[in-house]
């Protein structure tokens, strides 16, 4: 039962990881959009997207493992 408990709490973690890249990026995303003109304001926009993509890219990883070890029995 610890196992299970503790393996909900890391699925939780993933999830509260994902939103709040996910709500970064679409924040960032629409200020760009809001932005008008290629000033050093738009370039320093454009690197926070990068780097919010990069984190729901290694959310997406960590979902992955987290599949592999479901399909393969070690969880649950």
């Amino acid at each position: 039962m610890d196992k299970r408990k503790l393996w909900r709490e890391q699925e939780q973690q993933v999830v509260e990881r994902w939103n709040a890249a996910e709500a970064r990026y679409r924040e960032v995303h629409a200020a760009l959009q809001r932005q008008a003109g290629d000033g050093a304001e738009a370039e320093a926009l454009k690197q926070e997207i990068e780097r919010a993509r990069a984190d729901i890219e290694a959310v997406r990883r960590q979902v992955a493992r987290l599949k592999v070890e479901f399909t393969s029995g070690k969880r649950y």
